[in-house]
Protein backbone atom coordinates (compact mmCIF):
# COMPACT_ATOMS: atom_id res chain seq x y z
CA UNK A 1 0.00 0.00 0.00
CA UNK A 2 3.10 2.25 0.84
CA UNK A 3 4.49 1.44 -2.39
CA UNK A 4 1.11 2.64 -4.35
CA UNK A 5 1.07 5.77 -2.50
CA UNK A 6 4.65 6.52 -2.89
CA UNK A 7 4.44 5.60 -6.89
CA UNK A 8 1.09 7.87 -7.17
CA UNK A 9 2.68 10.57 -5.28
CA UNK A 10 5.56 10.36 -7.64
CA UNK A 11 3.20 10.80 -10.30
CA UNK A 12 1.35 13.62 -9.01
CA UNK A 13 4.72 15.38 -8.44
CA UNK A 14 5.90 14.56 -12.36
CA UNK A 15 2.65 16.17 -13.57
CA UNK A 16 2.89 19.07 -11.60
CA UNK A 17 5.91 19.55 -12.92
CA UNK A 18 5.47 19.09 -16.56
CA UNK A 19 2.76 20.89 -16.96
CA UNK A 20 2.46 24.46 -18.68
CA UNK A 21 0.26 25.70 -16.06
CA UNK A 22 2.86 25.65 -13.95
CA UNK A 23 5.26 26.83 -15.76
CA UNK A 24 2.30 30.47 -16.26
CA UNK A 25 1.95 30.42 -12.20
CA UNK A 26 5.46 30.16 -12.06
CA UNK A 27 6.52 33.16 -14.63
CA UNK A 28 4.07 34.82 -13.15
CA UNK A 29 5.74 34.48 -9.29
CA UNK A 30 9.09 35.04 -10.12
CA UNK A 31 8.24 38.28 -11.95
CA UNK A 32 5.91 39.25 -8.73
CA UNK A 33 9.02 38.83 -6.85
CA UNK A 34 11.46 41.00 -9.10
CA UNK A 35 8.77 43.65 -9.00
CA UNK A 36 8.99 43.68 -4.83
CA UNK A 37 12.71 44.00 -5.16
CA UNK A 38 11.98 47.16 -7.55
CA UNK A 39 9.30 48.48 -5.74
CA UNK A 40 11.64 48.66 -2.61
CA UNK A 41 13.83 50.35 -4.66
CA UNK A 42 11.74 52.77 -5.51
CA UNK A 43 10.28 53.55 -1.92
CA UNK A 44 12.08 56.18 0.13
CA UNK A 45 12.04 55.29 3.12
CA UNK A 46 13.25 51.35 1.93
CA UNK A 47 16.03 53.33 0.41
CA UNK A 48 16.63 55.54 3.38
CA UNK A 49 16.60 52.59 6.26
CA UNK A 50 18.91 50.72 4.20
CA UNK A 51 21.75 53.52 4.96
CA UNK A 52 21.83 51.82 8.61
CA UNK A 53 20.47 48.36 8.58
CA UNK A 54 23.86 46.86 10.06
CA UNK A 55 22.73 49.80 13.14
CA UNK A 56 18.98 49.31 13.08
CA UNK A 57 17.79 46.49 10.60
CA UNK A 58 14.36 46.22 12.15
CA UNK A 59 14.08 49.66 10.32
CA UNK A 60 14.74 48.24 7.15
CA UNK A 61 12.38 45.40 7.34
CA UNK A 62 9.80 47.07 8.91
CA UNK A 63 10.07 49.51 6.28
CA UNK A 64 10.17 46.98 3.23
CA UNK A 65 7.44 45.17 4.51
CA UNK A 66 5.08 48.23 4.72
CA UNK A 67 6.35 49.28 0.93
CA UNK A 68 5.37 45.61 -0.27
CA UNK A 69 2.05 45.15 1.83
CA UNK A 70 1.45 48.53 1.08
CA UNK A 71 1.54 48.47 -3.33
CA UNK A 72 -0.34 44.99 -3.09
CA UNK A 73 -2.82 45.55 -0.68
CA UNK A 74 -3.52 49.10 -3.08
CA UNK A 75 -3.77 47.13 -6.27
CA UNK A 76 -5.79 44.43 -4.92
CA UNK A 77 -8.15 47.66 -3.67
CA UNK A 78 -7.94 49.33 -7.00
CA UNK A 79 -8.92 46.42 -9.15
CA UNK A 80 -11.04 44.00 -7.31
CA UNK A 81 -12.70 45.04 -3.95
CA UNK A 82 -11.95 48.69 -2.14
CA UNK A 83 -12.99 47.67 1.38
CA UNK A 84 -12.06 51.61 2.72
CA UNK A 85 -14.64 52.75 0.50
CA UNK A 86 -17.87 54.83 1.65
CA UNK A 87 -20.64 52.88 -0.05
CA UNK A 88 -20.94 49.12 -1.69
CA UNK A 89 -21.43 50.69 -4.56
CA UNK A 90 -18.33 52.40 -4.62
CA UNK A 91 -16.58 48.91 -3.02
CA UNK A 92 -17.25 46.84 -5.97
CA UNK A 93 -16.30 48.83 -8.48
CA UNK A 94 -13.19 48.37 -9.43
CA UNK A 95 -14.22 44.75 -10.16
CA UNK A 96 -16.14 46.05 -12.66
CA UNK A 97 -13.94 48.29 -13.92
CA UNK A 98 -11.48 45.52 -14.51
CA UNK A 99 -14.48 43.10 -15.78
CA UNK A 100 -14.90 46.48 -18.36
CA UNK A 101 -10.88 47.19 -19.41
CA UNK A 102 -10.51 42.93 -19.44
CA UNK A 103 -13.41 42.76 -22.46
CA UNK A 104 -12.25 44.13 -25.41
CA UNK A 105 -8.54 43.04 -24.12
CA UNK A 106 -9.68 39.08 -24.26
CA UNK A 107 -11.63 39.38 -27.52
CA UNK A 108 -8.63 40.46 -29.36
CA UNK A 109 -6.23 38.08 -27.72
CA UNK A 110 -8.74 35.43 -29.11
CA UNK A 111 -8.50 36.97 -32.23
CA UNK A 112 -4.10 36.48 -31.62
CA UNK A 113 -4.89 32.72 -30.39
CA UNK A 114 -6.25 32.14 -33.75
CA UNK A 115 -3.29 33.18 -35.78
CA UNK A 116 -0.91 31.26 -32.88
CA UNK A 117 -2.98 27.78 -33.22
CA UNK A 118 -2.43 27.74 -37.09
CA UNK A 119 1.30 28.85 -36.76
CA UNK A 120 0.94 32.79 -37.83
CA UNK A 121 2.40 35.49 -35.55
CA UNK A 122 -0.51 38.03 -36.02
CA UNK A 123 1.45 41.27 -34.76
CA UNK A 124 -1.61 43.50 -36.17
CA UNK A 125 -3.58 43.78 -33.87
CA UNK A 126 -3.41 47.43 -33.24
CA UNK A 127 -4.27 47.88 -36.76
CA UNK A 128 -7.02 45.63 -37.15
CA UNK A 129 -8.27 47.02 -34.02
CA UNK A 130 -8.11 50.94 -35.34
CA UNK A 131 -10.05 49.87 -38.52
CA UNK A 132 -12.74 47.57 -36.51
CA UNK A 133 -13.66 50.58 -34.23
CA UNK A 134 -13.11 53.37 -37.19
CA UNK A 135 -15.32 51.51 -39.33
CA UNK A 136 -17.91 50.87 -36.26
CA UNK A 137 -18.02 53.86 -35.29
CA UNK A 138 -18.25 55.75 -38.92
CA UNK A 139 -21.66 53.80 -38.83
CA UNK A 140 -22.78 54.63 -35.35
CA UNK A 141 -22.56 58.41 -35.63
CA UNK A 142 -23.21 58.52 -39.31
CA UNK A 143 -25.72 55.73 -40.09
CA UNK A 144 -28.43 57.42 -37.35
CA UNK A 145 -31.79 56.51 -39.58
CA UNK A 146 -31.42 52.67 -38.58
CA UNK A 147 -33.68 51.63 -35.56
CA UNK A 148 -31.86 51.36 -32.30
CA UNK A 149 -31.39 47.09 -32.33
CA UNK A 150 -30.43 46.96 -35.85
CA UNK A 151 -28.07 49.84 -35.70
CA UNK A 152 -26.12 48.08 -32.82
CA UNK A 153 -25.57 45.18 -34.84
CA UNK A 154 -25.06 46.74 -38.32
CA UNK A 155 -22.37 48.99 -36.42
CA UNK A 156 -20.38 45.50 -34.69
CA UNK A 157 -20.92 43.67 -38.11
CA UNK A 158 -18.99 46.53 -39.98
CA UNK A 159 -16.52 46.63 -37.45
CA UNK A 160 -15.94 43.07 -37.45
CA UNK A 161 -15.12 43.21 -41.19
CA UNK A 162 -12.99 45.95 -41.53
CA UNK A 163 -10.77 44.06 -38.82
CA UNK A 164 -11.17 40.70 -40.83
CA UNK A 165 -10.20 43.53 -44.54
CA UNK A 166 -7.01 44.68 -42.37
CA UNK A 167 -5.99 41.21 -41.78
CA UNK A 168 -6.91 39.90 -44.96
CA UNK A 169 -4.50 41.84 -46.67
CA UNK A 170 -1.91 40.21 -44.62
CA UNK A 171 -3.33 36.94 -45.34
CA UNK A 172 -3.20 37.32 -49.16
CA UNK A 173 0.33 38.61 -49.20
CA UNK A 174 1.26 35.51 -47.09
CA UNK A 175 -0.39 33.36 -49.32
CA UNK A 176 0.50 34.80 -52.72
CA UNK A 177 3.88 36.36 -52.03
CA UNK A 178 4.67 34.48 -49.11
CA UNK A 179 5.42 37.82 -46.93
CA UNK A 180 5.88 37.41 -43.81
CA UNK A 181 3.34 38.01 -41.30
CA UNK A 182 5.10 39.45 -38.85
CA UNK A 183 6.74 42.45 -40.88
CA UNK A 184 3.31 42.72 -42.93
CA UNK A 185 1.13 43.46 -40.00
CA UNK A 186 3.49 45.31 -38.21
CA UNK A 187 3.55 47.97 -41.28
CA UNK A 188 -0.08 47.86 -41.66
CA UNK A 189 -0.26 48.99 -37.82
CA UNK A 190 1.75 52.50 -39.01
CA UNK A 191 -0.53 52.73 -41.86
CA UNK A 192 -3.83 52.15 -39.64
CA UNK A 193 -2.53 54.55 -37.12
CA UNK A 194 -1.65 56.92 -40.26
CA UNK A 195 -4.88 56.63 -41.42
CA UNK A 196 -7.28 56.92 -38.61
CA UNK A 197 -5.01 60.68 -38.12
CA UNK A 198 -5.74 61.20 -41.49
CA UNK A 199 -9.48 60.16 -41.53
CA UNK A 200 -10.03 62.47 -37.87
CA UNK A 201 -8.90 65.73 -39.80
CA UNK A 202 -11.39 64.57 -42.60
CA UNK A 203 -15.38 66.67 -42.50
CA UNK A 204 -16.94 63.19 -42.62
CA UNK A 205 -14.73 61.99 -39.05
CA UNK A 206 -14.55 65.53 -37.23
CA UNK A 207 -16.98 66.80 -34.42
CA UNK A 208 -18.84 70.22 -35.24
CA UNK A 209 -17.20 72.88 -34.15
CA UNK A 210 -14.34 71.13 -32.56
CA UNK A 211 -10.77 72.10 -32.64
CA UNK A 212 -9.38 68.76 -31.55
CA UNK A 213 -9.25 65.16 -33.75
CA UNK A 214 -12.02 63.90 -32.39
CA UNK A 215 -15.44 62.38 -33.66
CA UNK A 216 -18.59 62.73 -33.22
CA UNK A 217 -20.36 60.35 -30.16
CA UNK A 218 -21.91 57.56 -31.65
CA UNK A 219 -25.36 57.25 -31.52
CA UNK A 220 -27.45 56.31 -28.41
CA UNK A 221 -29.25 53.92 -30.69
CA UNK A 222 -25.23 52.64 -31.69
CA UNK A 223 -24.22 52.20 -28.24
CA UNK A 224 -23.99 49.22 -25.91
CA UNK A 225 -25.81 49.12 -23.06
CA UNK A 226 -24.76 49.48 -19.71
CA UNK A 227 -25.27 46.35 -17.27
CA UNK A 228 -25.57 48.15 -13.79
CA UNK A 229 -26.22 51.91 -12.84
CA UNK A 230 -23.63 53.77 -11.70
CA UNK A 231 -21.11 51.42 -13.61
CA UNK A 232 -19.40 51.31 -16.98
CA UNK A 233 -19.77 47.59 -17.08
CA UNK A 234 -22.00 46.82 -20.74
CA UNK A 235 -22.96 44.25 -22.90
CA UNK A 236 -20.13 44.26 -24.62
CA UNK A 237 -18.87 41.29 -21.43
CA UNK A 238 -21.18 38.93 -23.29
CA UNK A 239 -19.66 39.41 -26.71
CA UNK A 240 -17.44 38.31 -24.97
CA UNK A 241 -17.98 35.26 -23.79
CA UNK A 242 -20.08 34.28 -26.91
CA UNK A 243 -16.41 34.93 -29.08
CA UNK A 244 -14.80 32.45 -26.72
CA UNK A 245 -16.88 30.16 -27.68
CA UNK A 246 -16.71 30.61 -31.07
CA UNK A 247 -13.27 30.06 -30.68
CA UNK A 248 -13.75 26.83 -28.79
CA UNK A 249 -15.96 25.85 -31.12
CA UNK A 250 -13.79 26.98 -34.28
CA UNK A 251 -10.68 25.19 -33.55
CA UNK A 252 -12.03 21.86 -31.89
CA UNK A 253 -15.04 21.14 -33.31
CA UNK A 254 -14.86 22.35 -37.24
CA UNK A 255 -13.46 21.52 -40.26
CA UNK A 256 -11.63 24.70 -40.99
CA UNK A 257 -10.35 24.75 -37.39
CA UNK A 258 -8.67 21.42 -38.04
CA UNK A 259 -7.03 22.65 -40.85
CA UNK A 260 -6.13 25.70 -39.22
CA UNK A 261 -4.49 23.80 -36.72
CA UNK A 262 -3.31 21.35 -39.02
CA UNK A 263 -1.17 23.67 -41.04
CA UNK A 264 -0.05 25.15 -37.46
CA UNK A 265 1.30 22.00 -36.51
CA UNK A 266 2.91 20.84 -40.19
CA UNK A 267 2.48 22.72 -43.32
CA UNK A 268 4.03 20.21 -45.11
CA UNK A 269 2.01 17.59 -44.01
CA UNK A 270 -0.84 19.59 -44.61
CA UNK A 271 -0.16 20.18 -47.85
CA UNK A 272 1.13 16.23 -48.78
CA UNK A 273 -3.25 15.40 -46.87
CA UNK A 274 -4.17 17.97 -49.83
CA UNK A 275 -5.12 21.17 -47.78
CA UNK A 276 -4.56 24.38 -49.94
CA UNK A 277 -1.92 26.13 -47.27
CA UNK A 278 -2.06 29.42 -48.95
CA UNK A 279 -5.87 29.64 -48.58
CA UNK A 280 -6.28 28.82 -44.92
CA UNK A 281 -3.29 31.08 -44.42
CA UNK A 282 -5.66 33.75 -45.70
CA UNK A 283 -8.56 32.42 -44.02
CA UNK A 284 -6.90 32.88 -40.50
CA UNK A 285 -5.72 35.94 -40.91
CA UNK A 286 -9.20 36.99 -41.84
CA UNK A 287 -10.91 35.47 -38.86
CA UNK A 288 -8.30 36.48 -36.58
CA UNK A 289 -8.93 40.12 -38.17
CA UNK A 290 -12.76 40.09 -37.55
CA UNK A 291 -12.25 39.21 -34.16
CA UNK A 292 -9.82 41.68 -33.40
CA UNK A 293 -11.90 44.20 -35.30
CA UNK A 294 -14.74 42.89 -33.18
CA UNK A 295 -12.60 44.04 -30.19
CA UNK A 296 -12.55 47.66 -31.65
CA UNK A 297 -16.17 48.28 -31.99
CA UNK A 298 -17.32 46.77 -28.81
CA UNK A 299 -14.15 49.07 -26.78
CA UNK A 300 -15.57 51.90 -28.93
CA UNK A 301 -19.39 51.55 -28.59
CA UNK A 302 -19.54 50.61 -25.41
CA UNK A 303 -16.66 52.26 -23.81
CA UNK A 304 -15.02 55.33 -25.63
CA UNK A 305 -17.76 56.62 -27.44
CA UNK A 306 -15.90 58.42 -30.09
CA UNK A 307 -12.87 58.41 -31.92
CA UNK A 308 -9.66 59.42 -30.85
CA UNK A 309 -6.18 58.75 -32.78
CA UNK A 310 -5.31 56.69 -29.32
CA UNK A 311 -8.18 54.56 -28.85
CA UNK A 312 -6.39 51.24 -29.40
CA UNK A 313 -3.79 52.40 -26.74
CA UNK A 314 -1.96 49.07 -25.72
CA UNK A 315 -4.68 46.55 -26.21
CA UNK A 316 -3.44 45.74 -29.77
CA UNK A 317 0.19 44.57 -27.97
CA UNK A 318 -1.65 43.52 -24.72
CA UNK A 319 -3.28 40.81 -26.84
CA UNK A 320 -0.47 39.06 -27.50
CA UNK A 321 0.47 38.75 -24.26
CA UNK A 322 -2.94 37.16 -23.24
CA UNK A 323 -2.67 34.88 -25.61
CA UNK A 324 0.83 33.79 -25.19
CA UNK A 325 0.12 33.93 -21.06
CA UNK A 326 -3.34 31.76 -22.13
CA UNK A 327 -1.46 29.35 -23.87
CA UNK A 328 -3.85 29.91 -26.82
CA UNK A 329 -7.04 28.62 -25.48
CA UNK A 330 -10.29 30.09 -24.36
CA UNK A 331 -10.28 29.47 -20.73
CA UNK A 332 -6.94 30.30 -20.36
CA UNK A 333 -7.00 33.70 -21.97
CA UNK A 334 -10.74 34.70 -20.28
CA UNK A 335 -7.93 34.24 -17.08
CA UNK A 336 -4.65 36.04 -18.18
CA UNK A 337 -6.58 38.74 -20.03
CA UNK A 338 -8.62 39.61 -16.67
CA UNK A 339 -5.08 39.10 -14.83
CA UNK A 340 -3.95 42.16 -17.30
CA UNK A 341 -6.69 44.15 -16.79
CA UNK A 342 -6.11 43.81 -12.86
CA UNK A 343 -2.42 44.98 -12.72
CA UNK A 344 -3.43 47.90 -15.34
CA UNK A 345 -6.80 48.89 -13.35
CA UNK A 346 -4.71 48.33 -10.10
CA UNK A 347 -1.41 49.58 -10.75
CA UNK A 348 -3.33 53.20 -11.51
CA UNK A 349 -4.55 52.89 -8.26
CA UNK A 350 -1.64 51.84 -6.38
CA UNK A 351 -0.01 54.76 -8.04
CA UNK A 352 -2.44 57.33 -7.05
CA UNK A 353 -2.49 55.96 -3.59
CA UNK A 354 1.07 54.67 -2.90
CA UNK A 355 3.05 56.67 -5.04
CA UNK A 356 4.76 53.38 -6.99
CA UNK A 357 4.96 54.12 -10.46
CA UNK A 358 2.25 52.37 -12.60
CA UNK A 359 5.71 51.56 -15.28
CA UNK A 360 6.36 48.55 -12.57
CA UNK A 361 3.01 47.20 -13.45
CA UNK A 362 4.03 47.12 -17.35
CA UNK A 363 7.66 45.36 -15.92
CA UNK A 364 6.00 42.56 -14.02
CA UNK A 365 4.02 41.80 -17.25
CA UNK A 366 6.67 41.92 -19.36
CA UNK A 367 8.91 39.59 -17.10
CA UNK A 368 5.77 37.43 -17.55
CA UNK A 369 5.54 37.16 -21.11
CA UNK A 370 9.64 36.75 -20.96
CA UNK A 371 9.87 33.72 -18.43
CA UNK A 372 6.76 32.21 -20.15
CA UNK A 373 9.27 32.18 -23.34
CA UNK A 374 11.83 30.31 -21.47
CA UNK A 375 10.28 27.18 -19.88
CA UNK A 376 13.45 25.10 -18.61
CA UNK A 377 14.19 28.55 -16.96
CA UNK A 378 11.31 28.90 -15.17
CA UNK A 379 11.23 25.32 -14.54
CA UNK A 380 14.74 25.76 -12.59
CA UNK A 381 13.91 29.00 -10.44
CA UNK A 382 10.80 27.36 -8.87
CA UNK A 383 11.98 23.68 -8.68
CA UNK A 384 10.09 21.93 -11.21
CA UNK A 385 12.29 20.41 -13.30
CA UNK A 386 13.22 18.41 -9.93
CA UNK A 387 9.62 17.19 -10.15
CA UNK A 388 9.11 16.51 -13.14
CA UNK A 389 12.38 14.07 -13.46
CA UNK A 390 11.96 10.68 -13.69
CA UNK A 391 12.56 8.86 -10.64
CA UNK A 392 11.68 5.52 -11.97
CA UNK A 393 15.25 4.83 -13.63
CA UNK A 394 17.03 5.42 -10.25
CA UNK A 395 14.83 2.29 -8.53
CA UNK A 396 15.56 0.33 -11.54
CA UNK A 397 18.68 -2.14 -12.01
CA UNK A 398 20.15 -1.91 -15.59
CA UNK A 399 19.82 -4.40 -18.11
CA UNK A 400 23.09 -4.93 -17.81
CA UNK A 401 23.85 -5.42 -14.68
CA UNK A 402 21.37 -8.53 -14.26
CA UNK A 403 22.50 -11.84 -14.23
CA UNK A 404 22.06 -13.87 -17.32
CA UNK A 405 19.70 -16.97 -16.44
CA UNK A 406 19.12 -20.16 -18.16
CA UNK A 407 15.59 -19.10 -19.34
CA UNK A 408 16.90 -16.04 -20.57
CA UNK A 409 19.66 -18.17 -23.11
CA UNK A 410 16.85 -20.70 -24.58
CA UNK A 411 14.62 -17.39 -25.68
CA UNK A 412 17.41 -15.87 -27.30
CA UNK A 413 18.00 -19.05 -29.11
CA UNK A 414 14.20 -19.77 -30.20
CA UNK A 415 14.25 -19.45 -34.21
CA UNK A 416 11.17 -18.42 -35.78
CA UNK A 417 9.62 -15.66 -33.99
CA UNK A 418 9.71 -12.30 -35.67
CA UNK A 419 10.71 -10.60 -32.32
CA UNK A 420 13.87 -12.63 -31.44
CA UNK A 421 16.76 -11.74 -33.72
CA UNK A 422 17.51 -14.46 -35.89
CA UNK A 423 21.00 -15.10 -34.36
CA UNK A 424 21.02 -18.41 -33.41
CA UNK A 425 19.44 -19.59 -36.52
CA UNK A 426 21.83 -17.80 -39.25
CA UNK A 427 24.22 -19.31 -40.82
CA UNK A 428 27.99 -19.08 -39.34
CA UNK A 429 30.14 -16.89 -41.16
CA UNK A 430 32.31 -19.64 -42.42
CA UNK A 431 29.67 -22.01 -43.10
CA UNK A 432 28.63 -22.90 -47.04
CA UNK A 433 25.76 -21.22 -48.28
CA UNK A 434 24.04 -24.02 -48.53
CA UNK A 435 23.99 -25.06 -45.17
CA UNK A 436 26.27 -28.36 -45.40
CA UNK A 437 29.11 -29.10 -43.31
CA UNK A 438 32.79 -30.77 -43.98
CA UNK A 439 32.02 -34.17 -42.07
CA UNK A 440 28.52 -34.11 -44.66
CA UNK A 441 30.85 -33.85 -47.62
CA UNK A 442 33.26 -36.33 -46.56
CA UNK A 443 30.27 -39.01 -45.68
Amino acid sequence: MSEKNTTSSRTLAQRIGRSEISVVIGAFIIAAIIGSVLILIANEDVRESFGYVFARPSDFFEASWAAIAGAYEAMFRGAIFDYNARTTALMWRPLFETLTVATPLIIAAYGMAVGFRAGMFNIGGTGQLLMGAAMSGYVGFTWTFLPPVVHLIVALIVGALAGAAWGGIAGFLKARFEANEVISTIMLNWIAVSLLGFLLTTEAFTAANSSQPVSPDVAVNAQLPTLLTGYRLHAGIVIMLLAGVFMWWLLTRSSLGFKFRTVGENPRAAQVAGIKVGTTSFLVMVVAGALVGLAGSVHLLGTEHRLTSGIAGSIGFDAITVALLGRSGPVGILLAGLLFAALGVGGRFMESSQGVPIDLVSIVQALVVLFIAAPPLVRTLTGLSFLARDKKDDDTPSVSAAPATEESDASTATVGTSETPAVAGSHRADAPADGTTDASKEA
